[in-house]
């Protein structure tokens, strides 16, 4: 059965700032998996939310590049990760009080649904994805950099490092120590290019490039982030 939602849902499109044409759309983006009728695929809030996530990154990488043009690709995909990750989106839908307006489940309801970070973070997607599906583009944008650019003062410190990820991602497979090698160096001495090789073991190795050994170091940590899955690029968004 059912939980009613505390409050309604007009007043966080109120806030949001969008009068949708749809607000079925709205509806179903508020929806949880929990307290779906049937077993079609549209009567939840899970397409919605696959759509959002795109939109987001796209807008995301929009606002990176924009307010950032003299920061290496290496740097603004870093920033990236740490705002499109489901912790920041929850933080995002916290302040959003997503929670009171989510249709869940009287037992979800009951085990802290309404509090839970992954629960908050694709319903927040969800938001936007109704939001492109209702108006376009434009408008989805619009909410996501007003939502998201008050934390780009805080990225530089943080929003973890490549090296930082792909070392914890080690451990928590229990694995060695990742460990880096300088396999060249190009380039007159006022303009040197470095290219670092990083081995994590049973991983295939992964190069990058910079233009010291460390940029090149976390380069090639992006680069094996990014191929097993860990983390994404922003152009793939």
């Amino acid at each position: 059965m059912a939980k009613r939602r505390t409050t309604d849902a007009s007043v966080l499109a109120d806030g949001l700032g969008h009068a949708f044409e749809a607000p079925e759309l709205l509806e179903l983006a508020l929806t949880h998996s929990s307290v779906r009728p049937g077993s079609k695929p549209n009567e939840d809030n899970e397409r919605l939310e696959f759509l959002g996530d795109r939109v987001l990154g796209l807008a995301i990488a929009q606002l990176l590049y924009e307010r950032f043009p003299d920061s290496p690709e290496g740097e603004i995909a870093r920033w990236f990760n740490h705002l499109v990750r489901t912790e920041t989106c929850a933080e995002v839908a916290q302040r959003w009080r997503l929670g009171e307006f989510i249709l869940m489940s009287s037992g979800e309801a009951g085990s802290g649904g309404r509090r839970k970070k992954t629960i908050l973070a694709n319903a927040c997607e969800a938001i936007l994805g109704a939001v492109f599906s209702d108006a376009g583009y434009e408008a989805a944008r619009e909410i996501v950099w007003r939502s998201w650019e008050p934390r780009l003062a805080e990225l530089k410190e943080s929003a973890p490092d490549a090296k930082s990820v792909l070392q914890e991602w080690a451990q928590g497979r229990q694995l060695p120590l990742p460990n880096y090698t300088e396999v060249a160096r190009e380039g007159p001495d006022h303009a040197p290019r470095f290219t670092a090789e990083v081995h994590v073991e049973g991983v295939p190795p992964q190069r990058g490039e910079g233009t010291n050994k460390r940029s090149a170091e976390q380069a090639a940590a992006l680069a094996m982030l990014v191929r097993e899955g860990v983390w994404q690029t922003v152009a793939n968004d």
